[in-house]
């Protein structure tokens, strides 16, 4: 079945008591061969004929309308429409980043929007660091209202009503939330926007050691969900202090590149202190009844920015490539008919499909009123993993051809305990993806001893890693120098591991405290 506009479907319904089908067939299809199937496939490519290498933001900008992920032409700047095939995905994404959590004790909540105005005031630096950024609204009672632009203030008010006694801590919440900046740089779908998706946890607990700790669990988490699942490598690296999240302690950004060599920040952990704690009054009394505030830590991943990082590190010149266990589709298949087969080879696809979808695979049956050739180049565009071809001679043989998206190469597979193969093959695919994004990223930092290295390094798409004076307040002036100079930003240092400095800071010639990292960045 299609949609108006052509969209398949994974139902097919036939009228009752009545040979006619929701869908009619190509007569076409019926007796095209393999040649001709692979030269109209060859010949659509030439369609989406940018190169991701050469021409990366032209690439990234077609393939998000193409594959329906995306829509630029609502009309407020910096929102976009996320289309059906950006939906599903990043309601897959979402669901496998909230089991994390889940694992870890972190339970949800649903907080409202908007933000009153008093809130924000509470806590003086955070609301300093965000005033910029707020989308007020106006003329709506009394009391002026925010849009969240994040929820510490939403969150701690409550948390001043919940918690009392030690007994009440950990306290670990997560939600599921629409966040609103005023951005005033230019903006890209899914990357740069006033408007994004993602989840963010709140964490409460009786000593600063299991703040940090909490810290420490959230870099792992990132690792294992965005890292080892999505396929998105990072450096963990804690920000300078002028460049930490308004109302922390300190701060640690996951970095990742895009293929145009600029940085994408992904998830950032804070270690909040006692700041906010103090600003909302949340207090606990121990085991032995005394009083005192709360340690705290929020966490951030924006699911609509992982979205673009998957698209821009899996992808290539034929379009989308997504890992087996967030694609909206995992499985497509493609019947074959030919003269007087129409009735066997359709039944049986469509069993085949309901096995596989059954089982727990997102399998889809394309029966749309097109081409074969046009068909396989669609679904290697919209980047699903694997494509089942069949035909009577497949039935007959008991075996498919299982095309492989990242592979670009067909293979036969047995019809007997297929739904336990294409799980094993997803994993398989799954791996590559994920190999191959590690190999890309081990090249893309560059160790560099002089400003001349650090431009080479920033101009050749790479990340700039060398020795600095100090990521604290007196570090500053060498940062600005770099940004003016090299176009790029000090993003911090090394979270999960000490580097020792060696030598003299580049810019100011002061002893070298930190080993750093530069990239420019969207």
């Amino acid at each position: 079945m299609a949609d108006k506009k052509g969209t398949p479907l994974p139902i097919i319904k036939k009228k009752e008591g009545t040979e006619e089908r929701s869908i009619v067939m190509n007569k076409v299809d019926r007796n095209i061969s393999s040649t001709e199937q692979t030269k109209t496939s060859e010949e659509k490519k030439v369609t989406f004929n940018i190169s991701k290498e050469n021409n990366f933001s032209d690439w990234y900008s077609e393939i998000v309308e193409k594959a329906n992920i995306a829509d630029i032409r609502y009309n407020v700047k910096g929102f976009v429409v996320i289309r059906e095939w950006g939906a599903l995905a990043i309601e897959n994404m979402y669901q496998l980043y909230e089991q994390a959590l889940q694992r870890t004790g972190h339970m949800p909540v649903i907080f409202p929007t908007v933000i009153p105005e008093a809130n924000f005031k509470k806590e003086s630096g955070h609301v300093e660091g965000f005033t910029p950024q707020v989308f007020w609204l106006q003329e709506v009672g009394e009391e002026k209202l925010a849009l969240r632009p994040t929820s510490e203030t939403a969150f701690y008010q409550m948390y001043n009503l919940w918690i009392r006694s030690w007994r009440d801590l950990p306290l670990r919440l997560y939600q599921r939330a629409n966040v609103f900046r005023y951005e005033t740089k230019a903006t890209r779908p899914l990357i740069r926007g006033r408007e994004f998706y993602w989840l963010e946890s709140h964490d409460a607990f009786a000593t600063k050691k299991e703040a940090e700790e909490q810290v420490q669990e959230d870099i792992r988490m990132t690792d294992s969900v965005m890292h080892k699942v999505f396929g998105v490598p990072f450096l963990p690296l804690k920000r300078p202090q002028w460049d930490k999240f308004p109302g922390a302690e300190y701060t640690i950004g996951s970095d990742s590149i895009m293929p145009d060599g600029k940085i994408i920040q992904q998830p950032s952990t804070h270690l909040l202190g006692q700041h906010f704690s103090k600003a909302f009054d949340i207090r606990f009394a121990d085991d032995a009844g005394k009083e005192d505030f709360v340690w705290q830590t929020c966490y951030g991943p924006a699911i609509s920015r992982i979205l673009a990082s998957v698209i821009a590190i899996h992808g290539d010149d034929s379009g989308l490539v997504f890992p087996f266990k967030i694609s909206p589709r995992q499985v497509v298949i493609v019947p074959i008919f030919s003269v007087n087969n129409e009735k066997k080879v359709l039944e049986f696809a469509t069993k085949l499909n309901n096995t596989l979808f059954n089982y727990g695979i997102k399998s889809q049956l394309d029966i749309r009123n097109k081409r074969p050739g046009e068909k396989f180049f669609y679904w290697e565009m919209k980047g699903v993993p694997f494509r089942i071809e069949i035909g009577e001679r497949e039935i007959d043989a008991k075996e498919a051809t299982l095309f492989i998206r990242d592979k670009r190469e067909r293979i036969k597979i047995k019809l007997d305990n297929i739904e336990e193969n294409i799980k094993k093959l997803g994993k398989e695919f799954d791996k590559r993806l994920l190999d191959n994004a590690d190999k890309m990223f081990d090249n893309i930092i560059v160790s560099c001893k002089s400003e001349e290295d650090i431009k080479k390094a920033l101009d050749n798409k790479k990340i700039a890693r060398f020795s600095f004076c100090s990521v604290e307040k007196d570090g500053e002036k060498c940062a600005a120098f770099v940004e003016k100079e090299l176009q790029a930003g000090v993003r911090g240092t090394r979270a999960d591991k000490k580097e020792k400095a060696e030598g003299k800071c580049l810019f100011c010639g002061k002893a070298a405290k930190e080993v750093v990292y530069a990239g420019k960045s969207y």
